[in-house]
């Protein structure tokens, strides 16, 4: 189990399948859940179900994010852990977190699962009748949130990233996905299929520095590209480096400016590979800085101009050159396309990818330059901002 190429061919990978956590976003809440629109919940679900019959006909196993969950809740210690860490009187008040708290320990482990995902109303919390005097309570309406639903645990992609023979367990930036760390880490500590693997960052227990895994992308065994983003900070890049420097393979990693705008909320929504010499790139370049070890577990960066970013890259690479592949820079079906998550594919081995069927300009150039393209329905599962790599947390895969 591990990652040492974007390319390489994708043997295991976690996924989500959107539930009732989705059903949850409304005209009302979209914004704060940080989707786009409201989406269709039962074609969002057969979309997906698409993708994740794809992958299994690329011959990676699929691996589901509610099921992992839910047998790692069965370890009493992930319950606790899960209980504790979730229903928080900070969060929610003494009254409302206690019965939180009381109405979980008597979920099952699969009940349990969902209630993370999928958060509780105030009628919800009246109907299991553990509705206690709250001030906090009576400030909601009754079909408001007692705690919050992560419609975007679908993005499985942010919340962890695996990294060589390891797994980096991220501090999210944006509130609305904060607790999916809460869940990632319940998976990666307590589940038999993850015991022992090693953990970078480890979630928000160092602090707030985030970072995001839709920045980064292991280019080799030895270099990471990452991007700084309106979603990763600077602070949580070097974070990261300095604990991939101190303890992996890792010799470097590029990090590369990207404009803070929603449009390029991660790098993968302009860059993403799709060979082992070959990305598919939104128009443009971007001020790149690379980060080597220092001496006492320090860091050197060196800066270099936006027209120098392919050099750079390909020389952190040990190669040559890259082939940049991009559209037509004029179109402006390419920056439709870019919105529409058309530079977001997912490799499942070399010049071989999964694309939304919709972006048909990004699909048509790729194809024209010897990359096979998967093409799988997207019309919902895009809402919330999101392609197939977003959708997709490789765990396993081969190297070139």
């Amino acid at each position: 189990m591990g990652i040492a190429s974007e390319t390489g061919h994708l043997r295991q990978v976690i996924v989500h399948r959107p539930g009732n956590e989705l059903a949850r976003v409304t005209p009302s809440t979209m914004d704060s859940l940080l989707y786009d629109d409201v989406p269709w919940v039962e074609k969002a679900q057969s979309e997906h179900d698409g993708f994740a019959d794809v992958l299994r006909g690329e011959g990676a196993e699929v691996l589901y994010l509610e099921e992992l969950l839910a047998r790692a809740l069965t370890n009493p210690d992930a319950r606790e852990y899960a209980i504790e860490t979730t229903f928080d009187p900070r969060s929610y008040g003494v009254a409302v977190a206690g019965a939180l708290a009381d109405y979980a320990s008597t979920l099952t482990t699969e009940a349990l699962a969902e209630l993370l995902i999928c958060g509780l109303t105030k009628d919800e919390l009246a109907a299991a009748g553990h509705a206690p005097g709250s001030l906090y309570l009576e400030t909601l309406g009754p079909g408001d949130m007692t705690f919050s639903c992560l419609p975007n645990h679908l993005f499985t992609r942010d919340s962890s990233a695996w990294i060589y023979d390891g797994v980096s367990v991220h501090s999210l930036n944006r509130r609305a996905r904060r607790r999916e760390t809460v869940n990632m880490t319940i998976i990666y500590t307590w589940h038999p299929m993850f015991a022992g693997t090693r953990k970078w960052n480890n979630g928000t227990a160092d602090g707030p520095a985030a970072i995001e895994g839709g920045d980064i992308a292991v280019l080799n065994d030895e270099t990471v590209l990452i991007g700084v983003s309106e979603r990763t900070t600077p602070q949580g890049v070097e974070r990261l480096a300095a604990q991939l420097f101190a303890t992996s393979s890792a010799k470097r990693a590029v990090a590369l400016n990207v404009p803070k705008t929603r449009a390029f909320m991660h790098l993968d929504t302009i860059l993403t590979m799709v060979d082992p010499e070959s990305f598919l790139v939104y128009p443009g370049l971007l001020e790149s800085m690379v980060l080597t070890p220092a001496s006492a577990g320090r860091i050197d960066v060196s800066t270099h101009a936006p027209e120098d970013m392919w050099d750079v890259i390909a020389q952190a690479m040990g190669v040559g050159s890259v082939r940049v592949l991009t559209p037509d820079a004029s179109s402006t079906q390419t920056e439709r396309e870019q919105w529409h998550d058309g530079f977001n594919v997912l490799a499942t081995s070399p010049g071989r990818v999964i694309a939304y069927q919709h972006n048909t300009l990004c699909n048509e150039y790729l194809r024209s330059n010897g990359i096979e393209v998967l093409e799988i329905s997207g019309s919902q599962l895009g809402r919330g901002r999101g392609g197939p790599r977003c959708m997709s947390c490789p765990t396993d895969r081969d190297a070139f």
